[in-house]
Protein backbone atom coordinates (compact mmCIF):
# COMPACT_ATOMS: atom_id res chain seq x y z
CA UNK A 1 0.00 0.00 0.00
CA UNK A 2 1.11 3.91 -0.67
CA UNK A 3 1.57 5.39 2.67
CA UNK A 4 -1.02 8.05 3.25
CA UNK A 5 -0.84 11.34 5.21
CA UNK A 6 -3.89 12.40 7.59
CA UNK A 7 -6.83 14.15 6.08
CA UNK A 8 -10.31 13.93 7.65
CA UNK A 9 -10.54 13.03 11.31
CA UNK A 10 -14.57 12.66 12.20
CA UNK A 11 -15.01 11.58 15.67
CA UNK A 12 -18.43 10.11 16.33
CA UNK A 13 -20.09 9.58 19.70
CA UNK A 14 -23.87 8.31 20.97
CA UNK A 15 -24.12 7.04 24.59
CA UNK A 16 -21.08 9.02 25.35
CA UNK A 17 -20.87 12.03 27.47
CA UNK A 18 -18.50 14.32 25.51
CA UNK A 19 -20.34 15.44 22.15
CA UNK A 20 -23.23 17.06 22.07
CA UNK A 21 -24.27 16.29 18.73
CA UNK A 22 -27.77 15.24 17.38
CA UNK A 23 -28.68 12.65 15.29
CA UNK A 24 -30.24 8.84 16.34
CA UNK A 25 -28.75 7.35 13.51
CA UNK A 26 -25.58 9.95 13.26
CA UNK A 27 -23.80 12.33 15.13
CA UNK A 28 -20.63 14.15 13.25
CA UNK A 29 -18.06 15.99 14.04
CA UNK A 30 -14.81 16.79 11.85
CA UNK A 31 -11.15 17.75 12.01
CA UNK A 32 -9.23 17.49 8.72
CA UNK A 33 -5.59 16.48 9.37
CA UNK A 34 -3.21 17.61 5.91
CA UNK A 35 -4.11 17.31 2.87
CA UNK A 36 -3.55 13.72 2.07
CA UNK A 37 -5.84 11.15 4.23
CA UNK A 38 -7.92 10.35 6.81
CA UNK A 39 -11.19 10.25 8.10
CA UNK A 40 -11.65 8.66 11.15
CA UNK A 41 -15.26 8.25 12.88
CA UNK A 42 -16.33 6.94 16.25
CA UNK A 43 -19.71 5.49 17.42
CA UNK A 44 -20.98 3.95 20.59
CA UNK A 45 -23.50 1.14 21.60
CA UNK A 46 -24.38 2.06 25.04
CA UNK A 47 -24.99 -1.52 25.97
CA UNK A 48 -22.45 -3.75 24.73
CA UNK A 49 -18.85 -3.84 26.99
CA UNK A 50 -16.80 -4.54 24.31
CA UNK A 51 -18.12 -2.11 22.00
CA UNK A 52 -17.10 0.60 23.84
CA UNK A 53 -13.61 -0.02 23.46
CA UNK A 54 -11.86 2.91 21.14
CA UNK A 55 -12.20 1.85 17.56
CA UNK A 56 -12.23 4.13 14.44
CA UNK A 57 -13.60 4.44 10.70
CA UNK A 58 -10.89 5.55 8.79
CA UNK A 59 -10.98 7.06 4.93
CA UNK A 60 -7.72 6.53 3.92
CA UNK A 61 -7.79 8.42 1.19
CA UNK A 62 -4.84 8.02 -1.24
CA UNK A 63 -4.91 4.02 -0.27
CA UNK A 64 -8.15 3.94 -1.48
CA UNK A 65 -9.88 2.11 1.20
CA UNK A 66 -11.91 2.80 4.40
CA UNK A 67 -11.48 0.73 7.22
CA UNK A 68 -11.77 0.31 10.78
CA UNK A 69 -9.38 0.28 13.19
CA UNK A 70 -8.86 -0.61 17.13
CA UNK A 71 -6.43 1.08 19.31
CA UNK A 72 -3.34 -1.31 18.33
CA UNK A 73 -4.01 -0.60 14.69
CA UNK A 74 -5.69 -3.66 14.06
CA UNK A 75 -7.86 -3.71 11.10
CA UNK A 76 -10.87 -5.04 11.75
CA UNK A 77 -13.45 -4.17 8.84
CA UNK A 78 -12.51 -2.31 5.53
CA UNK A 79 -13.97 -1.41 2.39
CA UNK A 80 -11.84 -1.06 -1.00
CA UNK A 81 -9.53 -3.56 -2.45
CA UNK A 82 -6.86 0.02 -2.71
CA UNK A 83 -7.39 0.16 -6.52
CA UNK A 84 -7.66 3.51 -8.36
CA UNK A 85 -9.99 2.37 -10.81
CA UNK A 86 -13.74 2.87 -9.05
CA UNK A 87 -15.55 -0.05 -8.77
CA UNK A 88 -18.00 -2.63 -6.99
CA UNK A 89 -15.18 -3.69 -4.48
CA UNK A 90 -13.52 0.03 -4.43
CA UNK A 91 -13.80 3.65 -3.49
CA UNK A 92 -10.97 6.05 -5.57
CA UNK A 93 -9.83 9.15 -3.04
CA UNK A 94 -12.33 8.51 -0.42
CA UNK A 95 -12.59 12.14 1.51
CA UNK A 96 -15.44 11.94 3.88
CA UNK A 97 -17.22 9.07 5.59
CA UNK A 98 -19.58 8.71 8.68
CA UNK A 99 -21.68 5.80 10.27
CA UNK A 100 -25.56 5.55 9.06
CA UNK A 101 -26.99 2.92 11.93
CA UNK A 102 -24.80 -0.31 10.86
CA UNK A 103 -24.16 1.13 6.99
CA UNK A 104 -21.40 3.05 6.20
CA UNK A 105 -21.79 6.31 3.80
CA UNK A 106 -18.86 7.43 2.01
CA UNK A 107 -17.19 10.10 -0.38
CA UNK A 108 -15.07 9.07 -3.38
CA UNK A 109 -13.82 12.05 -4.20
CA UNK A 110 -11.36 10.80 -6.73
CA UNK A 111 -7.48 11.39 -6.33
CA UNK A 112 -5.55 14.42 -8.15
CA UNK A 113 -3.24 14.47 -10.74
CA UNK A 114 0.05 13.04 -9.97
CA UNK A 115 -1.35 11.63 -6.41
CA UNK A 116 -2.18 8.41 -8.32
CA UNK A 117 1.43 6.56 -10.14
CA UNK A 118 -1.18 4.24 -12.06
CA UNK A 119 -3.13 7.42 -13.24
CA UNK A 120 -0.84 10.55 -13.76
CA UNK A 121 -3.81 12.47 -14.87
CA UNK A 122 -6.19 11.85 -11.91
CA UNK A 123 -8.18 8.81 -11.11
CA UNK A 124 -11.96 9.82 -10.84
CA UNK A 125 -14.39 7.91 -8.65
CA UNK A 126 -17.75 10.72 -8.22
CA UNK A 127 -19.71 8.51 -6.41
CA UNK A 128 -21.13 8.21 -3.04
CA UNK A 129 -22.11 5.10 -1.85
CA UNK A 130 -24.13 3.38 1.18
CA UNK A 131 -21.67 -0.09 2.05
CA UNK A 132 -23.02 -2.37 4.53
CA UNK A 133 -21.03 -4.31 6.88
CA UNK A 134 -20.29 -6.76 4.34
CA UNK A 135 -18.27 -4.64 2.01
CA UNK A 136 -21.29 -4.48 -0.50
CA UNK A 137 -22.36 -1.39 -2.30
CA UNK A 138 -25.73 -1.25 -1.23
CA UNK A 139 -26.49 2.36 -2.71
CA UNK A 140 -24.93 4.87 -4.73
CA UNK A 141 -25.54 8.65 -6.15
CA UNK A 142 -23.19 8.98 -8.91
CA UNK A 143 -21.31 7.03 -12.01
CA UNK A 144 -18.01 5.18 -11.13
CA UNK A 145 -15.22 7.65 -12.84
CA UNK A 146 -17.79 9.70 -14.41
CA UNK A 147 -17.92 13.46 -14.06
CA UNK A 148 -21.35 15.35 -14.61
CA UNK A 149 -24.05 17.42 -13.55
CA UNK A 150 -26.49 15.75 -14.80
CA UNK A 151 -29.46 13.00 -13.54
CA UNK A 152 -27.40 10.87 -10.76
CA UNK A 153 -24.14 12.57 -11.53
CA UNK A 154 -21.44 14.45 -8.90
CA UNK A 155 -18.15 16.03 -10.32
CA UNK A 156 -15.62 15.33 -6.39
CA UNK A 157 -17.78 15.29 -3.71
CA UNK A 158 -15.63 16.26 -0.87
CA UNK A 159 -18.46 15.64 2.00
CA UNK A 160 -21.82 13.67 2.49
CA UNK A 161 -24.21 13.77 5.45
CA UNK A 162 -27.12 11.82 6.23
CA UNK A 163 -30.58 13.92 6.65
CA UNK A 164 -33.25 12.98 9.76
CA UNK A 165 -35.50 12.93 6.51
CA UNK A 166 -33.72 10.24 5.28
CA UNK A 167 -32.25 12.56 2.20
CA UNK A 168 -28.51 12.85 1.81
CA UNK A 169 -26.53 16.12 1.79
CA UNK A 170 -23.73 16.42 -0.63
CA UNK A 171 -21.08 18.86 -1.71
CA UNK A 172 -20.09 18.32 -5.28
CA UNK A 173 -17.70 20.41 -5.22
CA UNK A 174 -16.78 20.09 -8.78
CA UNK A 175 -19.98 21.48 -9.53
CA UNK A 176 -20.20 24.15 -7.22
CA UNK A 177 -23.34 23.10 -5.73
CA UNK A 178 -24.92 21.82 -2.47
CA UNK A 179 -27.50 18.92 -3.50
CA UNK A 180 -30.32 17.12 -1.16
CA UNK A 181 -31.32 13.37 -2.54
CA UNK A 182 -33.70 11.68 -2.06
CA UNK A 183 -32.75 8.02 -1.27
CA UNK A 184 -35.27 6.40 -3.52
CA UNK A 185 -35.92 8.47 -6.39
CA UNK A 186 -32.41 9.80 -6.64
CA UNK A 187 -34.05 13.33 -7.21
CA UNK A 188 -32.61 16.19 -6.22
CA UNK A 189 -34.96 17.83 -4.22
CA UNK A 190 -32.76 20.77 -3.33
CA UNK A 191 -30.18 22.41 -4.26
CA UNK A 192 -28.01 25.54 -3.86
CA UNK A 193 -25.43 26.48 -6.60
CA UNK A 194 -25.61 26.60 -10.31
CA UNK A 195 -23.94 23.71 -11.77
CA UNK A 196 -20.02 24.34 -13.35
CA UNK A 197 -20.99 28.41 -12.48
CA UNK A 198 -18.54 29.60 -9.89
CA UNK A 199 -19.72 33.29 -8.54
CA UNK A 200 -20.90 34.63 -4.95
CA UNK A 201 -23.46 36.19 -6.57
CA UNK A 202 -27.75 34.41 -5.99
CA UNK A 203 -27.37 31.23 -5.69
CA UNK A 204 -23.72 30.78 -6.52
CA UNK A 205 -20.42 29.02 -4.84
CA UNK A 206 -17.56 29.13 -5.44
CA UNK A 207 -15.11 25.48 -4.38
CA UNK A 208 -18.15 24.74 -1.63
CA UNK A 209 -16.16 22.78 1.07
CA UNK A 210 -18.96 21.90 3.98
CA UNK A 211 -22.59 21.73 4.70
CA UNK A 212 -24.76 21.34 7.56
CA UNK A 213 -28.32 21.29 8.16
CA UNK A 214 -29.50 23.70 10.80
CA UNK A 215 -31.87 23.54 13.32
CA UNK A 216 -34.66 25.95 11.37
CA UNK A 217 -34.13 24.02 8.20
CA UNK A 218 -31.30 26.44 6.92
CA UNK A 219 -28.48 24.96 5.54
CA UNK A 220 -24.67 26.65 6.69
CA UNK A 221 -21.99 26.13 3.85
CA UNK A 222 -18.52 26.92 4.00
CA UNK A 223 -17.87 28.81 0.56
CA UNK A 224 -14.23 28.11 0.67
CA UNK A 225 -13.28 30.26 -2.40
CA UNK A 226 -15.60 32.87 -1.59
CA UNK A 227 -13.95 33.47 1.09
CA UNK A 228 -17.11 33.21 3.24
CA UNK A 229 -19.83 31.67 5.33
CA UNK A 230 -22.93 32.03 4.49
CA UNK A 231 -26.76 30.33 5.79
CA UNK A 232 -29.00 30.14 3.21
CA UNK A 233 -33.02 29.16 3.34
CA UNK A 234 -34.89 27.00 0.95
CA UNK A 235 -35.76 29.62 -1.48
CA UNK A 236 -31.90 30.43 -1.92
CA UNK A 237 -31.89 33.25 -0.10
CA UNK A 238 -28.96 34.10 2.16
CA UNK A 239 -30.32 34.98 5.36
CA UNK A 240 -26.67 35.53 6.97
CA UNK A 241 -23.17 35.72 5.90
CA UNK A 242 -19.87 36.00 7.33
CA UNK A 243 -16.37 37.25 4.98
CA UNK A 244 -16.25 39.16 1.39
CA UNK A 245 -15.22 37.42 -1.23
CA UNK A 246 -12.87 40.65 -1.56
CA UNK A 247 -11.49 40.81 2.14
CA UNK A 248 -8.79 38.17 2.80
CA UNK A 249 -8.46 39.69 6.31
CA UNK A 250 -11.82 38.44 7.32
CA UNK A 251 -11.76 35.35 6.11
CA UNK A 252 -9.44 33.66 3.53
CA UNK A 253 -10.44 29.87 2.34
CA UNK A 254 -13.37 29.49 4.76
CA UNK A 255 -12.74 25.65 4.74
CA UNK A 256 -15.24 24.82 7.43
CA UNK A 257 -18.35 25.99 9.43
CA UNK A 258 -20.62 24.71 12.19
CA UNK A 259 -23.23 26.62 14.30
CA UNK A 260 -22.68 25.84 18.21
CA UNK A 261 -25.43 25.14 20.74
CA UNK A 262 -25.19 28.77 22.00
CA UNK A 263 -25.58 30.38 18.69
CA UNK A 264 -22.23 30.94 17.61
CA UNK A 265 -20.43 29.88 14.41
CA UNK A 266 -16.81 28.04 14.67
CA UNK A 267 -15.04 28.75 11.27
CA UNK A 268 -11.97 27.59 9.97
CA UNK A 269 -10.16 30.42 7.93
CA UNK A 270 -7.66 28.18 6.76
CA UNK A 271 -5.48 30.43 4.64
CA UNK A 272 -5.28 32.90 7.63
CA UNK A 273 -3.65 29.73 9.37
CA UNK A 274 -6.51 30.69 12.47
CA UNK A 275 -9.94 28.70 14.29
CA UNK A 276 -12.43 31.46 15.02
CA UNK A 277 -16.07 31.56 16.71
CA UNK A 278 -18.15 34.78 16.50
CA UNK A 279 -21.27 35.33 17.92
CA UNK A 280 -24.63 36.32 16.39
CA UNK A 281 -23.78 39.73 16.18
CA UNK A 282 -20.14 39.02 14.32
CA UNK A 283 -18.09 39.77 17.01
CA UNK A 284 -15.34 37.69 17.46
CA UNK A 285 -15.25 35.26 20.90
CA UNK A 286 -12.44 32.79 20.76
CA UNK A 287 -9.35 32.72 18.15
CA UNK A 288 -6.57 30.40 18.16
CA UNK A 289 -3.54 30.43 15.45
CA UNK A 290 -2.40 26.60 14.36
CA UNK A 291 0.86 29.24 12.99
CA UNK A 292 1.51 30.87 16.12
CA UNK A 293 1.84 27.58 18.38
CA UNK A 294 5.54 26.35 18.67
CA UNK A 295 6.55 23.66 16.20
CA UNK A 296 4.15 24.94 13.09
CA UNK A 297 5.51 25.41 9.98
CA UNK A 298 5.15 28.45 8.10
CA UNK A 299 1.31 27.93 6.46
CA UNK A 300 0.16 24.55 8.21
CA UNK A 301 -3.73 25.62 6.29
CA UNK A 302 -6.11 23.73 9.25
CA UNK A 303 -8.96 22.39 7.57
CA UNK A 304 -11.74 21.41 10.08
CA UNK A 305 -12.67 22.53 14.06
CA UNK A 306 -15.53 21.49 15.91
CA UNK A 307 -16.38 22.14 19.17
CA UNK A 308 -16.90 19.07 21.68
CA UNK A 309 -19.10 19.21 24.90
CA UNK A 310 -16.70 19.23 27.22
CA UNK A 311 -15.71 22.91 25.80
CA UNK A 312 -12.86 21.27 23.88
CA UNK A 313 -11.61 22.89 20.22
CA UNK A 314 -10.52 19.72 17.92
CA UNK A 315 -8.43 21.21 15.03
CA UNK A 316 -7.28 19.24 11.76
CA UNK A 317 -4.10 20.95 11.18
CA UNK A 318 -3.84 20.48 7.88
CA UNK A 319 0.30 20.96 6.70
CA UNK A 320 1.44 20.31 10.41
CA UNK A 321 0.21 16.88 10.04
CA UNK A 322 -1.82 16.86 13.14
CA UNK A 323 -5.20 16.87 14.99
CA UNK A 324 -5.24 19.02 18.09
CA UNK A 325 -7.27 19.92 20.80
CA UNK A 326 -7.21 23.25 22.50
CA UNK A 327 -9.26 24.67 25.54
CA UNK A 328 -10.68 28.42 25.54
CA UNK A 329 -7.73 29.95 26.67
CA UNK A 330 -5.84 28.25 24.03
CA UNK A 331 -4.01 25.59 25.65
CA UNK A 332 -3.39 22.55 23.67
CA UNK A 333 -4.46 19.63 25.80
CA UNK A 334 -4.08 16.99 23.34
CA UNK A 335 -2.00 16.07 20.33
CA UNK A 336 -2.32 13.25 17.80
CA UNK A 337 0.60 12.84 14.97
CA UNK A 338 3.91 14.51 14.61
CA UNK A 339 4.66 18.01 13.37
CA UNK A 340 5.59 18.76 9.97
CA UNK A 341 7.88 20.97 10.95
CA UNK A 342 11.78 20.09 11.43
CA UNK A 343 11.39 22.03 14.93
CA UNK A 344 10.26 20.11 18.52
CA UNK A 345 6.71 20.94 18.97
CA UNK A 346 6.38 22.35 22.77
CA UNK A 347 3.48 21.60 24.46
CA UNK A 348 2.58 23.22 27.78
CA UNK A 349 0.15 20.96 29.21
CA UNK A 350 -0.09 17.18 29.16
CA UNK A 351 -1.22 15.26 26.44
CA UNK A 352 -4.60 13.36 27.68
CA UNK A 353 -6.64 10.31 26.18
CA UNK A 354 -9.11 11.91 24.33
CA UNK A 355 -12.98 10.85 25.60
CA UNK A 356 -14.31 10.90 22.22
CA UNK A 357 -12.53 8.26 21.43
CA UNK A 358 -14.21 5.48 23.34
CA UNK A 359 -16.72 4.29 20.21
CA UNK A 360 -17.45 1.09 18.11
CA UNK A 361 -17.66 0.07 14.25
CA UNK A 362 -18.81 -3.33 12.78
CA UNK A 363 -16.41 -6.49 13.35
Amino acid sequence: MKSSRLVYATVLAAGVATLALTADTTARANAAVSNHAFAATAMAAPNDREARQPRALVTDQFNNRVVVIDTTHKILWHFGDGSSVAGPNSIVGPNDAERVGPFTLIAGTGAPAGSEPTCPQGCPDNRVTIVDHRGKIIWQYGVAGVAGSGFNQLNSPVFNVFLPNGHILIVDQGNERVIEVELITHKVVWQYGRAGVIGSGFNQLSNPNSAELLANGHILIADENNNRVIEVNREHEIVWSYGNPLNTKILSGAAFASRLLNGNTLITDSNNNRIIEINASKQLVFLFSTVNRPGSIKMPLPKRAVRLRDGLTLISDQFNDQVIAVNRVGQIVFVQGRSASPEPASINSTPRTPPWSSATSPD
